[in-house]
């Protein structure tokens, strides 16, 4: 629970304060340069963690899980309030790189401590669950940015204290793993070789999580430009809309358990399958009705993918070699975030007339990019699927 919940934190950082950025945006607007501060305010993080979850990785791997988290844990705390008090706006766009760097460390460990936790199918219902709960704290904390902003807009800062509770019960309740030899089952392994990171067999699927993540920030981004574009604006119907999606991403993650004799490039191929569909679907839409069957479709696709990445992924490097497997993906999964809206923008111009094309060109990429999937595993000498990592990780010692 305390590593589910844990992974929900830089979500807080991405969504929080979308609902209060108009009001910021006032109360700096005789400030040189707010038009872009304040933006970069929200996106900084989700850069910050690209740029810097390798090195995380690496971190955990070299110095340990559980004290680069507890530091993390502690810098996310102090960075995320400090905007209650801070005048400057440069000051709040600093502090903000702060949160990414504590956000990059957070969700970095948490995702390797799953892996070093548990394994088999328990360690695939772990990171299907973490797909669900990060799914389902983007709603909430939407809604509480926006109920904590009505009347200050650095009221929603606060809630990054929430961190002073889990610091003490990680530090009481986590431990830091140890490694065991790998079990003697006669099943299929990766071929790791100690020491010596995987690049060739990881880079196909870092290059998958980087489109998964662009798809990801797809619907929540552009949803309510297209709705405008089909003359609906009222904000119920485009909470509707959205989430329509979320229900998707939920059904899907919660669907991959369901997939576990499928051999993961097949998974794969599904996902950006449905995910391509639920992009012509929304490009061709011509009604509200429409729109919420296409993001639905579109959500079903990103909720199996990212689940079936990461354990892939996970599959292929021993005790070692985690927590830079973990930091990678990470990376990948914000970075296709951060570009995400860019690469619409790069598509349209600028016109939002354009967006259906612009949707429709990314709808065809992922069916592209699905067929890929295909040929991933003969790429670098995967396993032909995550159900075979059949490693017993570590003891408890509990």
């Amino acid at each position: 629970m305390l590593l589910l919940l844990g992974s929900c934190l830089p979500v807080l950082g991405a969504v929080l304060l979308a609902p209060v950025l108009p009001r910021m945006q006032a109360h700096f607007a005789d400030v040189a340069g707010s038009a872009v501060m304040v933006p970069i305010v929200l996106t900084l993080p989700a850069l910050m963690i690209a740029l810097l979850a390798p090195f995380a990785g690496l971190l955990a791997d070299r110095l340990g899980r559980k004290p680069l988290l507890l530091v993390s844990m502690a810098l996310y705390v102090i960075c995320g309030v400090l905007p209650l008090w801070l005048e400057s706006l440069p000051a709040i766009v600093a502090s903000r790189a702060g949160i990414g760097l504590a956000e990059a460390g957070i969700m970095t460990c948490c995702t390797t401590l799953m892996g070093d936790y548990y394994s088999g199918a328990r360690r695939e219902r772990l990171f299907a669950l973490q797909m669900v709960a990060t799914s389902l704290s983007a709603a909430v904390f939407i809604a509480l940015g926006g109920f904590l902003g009505q009347n200050d807009w650095r009221t929603p800062f606060a809630l990054y204290a929430v961190g002073l509770i889990f610091l003490p019960l990680m530090a009481w309740k986590l431990w830091e793993p140890q490694p065991q030899p790998l079990a003697r089952t006669g099943q299929p392994q990766a071929n790791i070789t100690p020491g010596k990171f995987p690049w060739r067999a990881l880079t196909p699927m870092y290059a998958l999580a980087l489109l998964a993540g662009l798809s990801l920030f797809i619907v929540p981004v552009q949803a309510g430009y297209l709705l405008n574009l089909l003359h609906v604006d009222a904000p119920q119907q485009i909470g509707m809309t959205m989430g329509a999606n979320q229900l998707g991403v939920l059904v899907g993650a919660l669907s991959f358990r369901l997939f576990s004799g499928v051999r993961s490039q097949h998974l794969l191929l599904i996902a950006y399958v449905l995910a391509g569909v639920g992009g012509l679907l929304m490009a061709n839409a011509g009604s509200h009705a429409q729109v919420v069957v296409a993001v639905l479709v579109n959500g079903l696709g990103i909720g199996l993918m990212l689940p079936t990445l990461i354990t892939w992924i996970m599959a292929q490097v021993g005790f070692d070699q985690r927590g830079r497997a973990a930091g990678c993906f990470t990376a990948a999964i914000f970075a296709g975030e951060f570009i995400s809206p860019l690469a619409v923008l790069g598509i349209t111009a600028g016109d939002s007339s354009a967006l259906p094309q612009a949707l429709a060109i990314v709808g065809w990429l992922q069916i592209l990019i699905a067929l890929f999937c295909l040929a991933v595993p003969r790429l670098g000498g995967l396993l032909a699927s995550a159900n075979a990592d059949v490693r017993n990780t570590i003891g408890n010692g509990h």
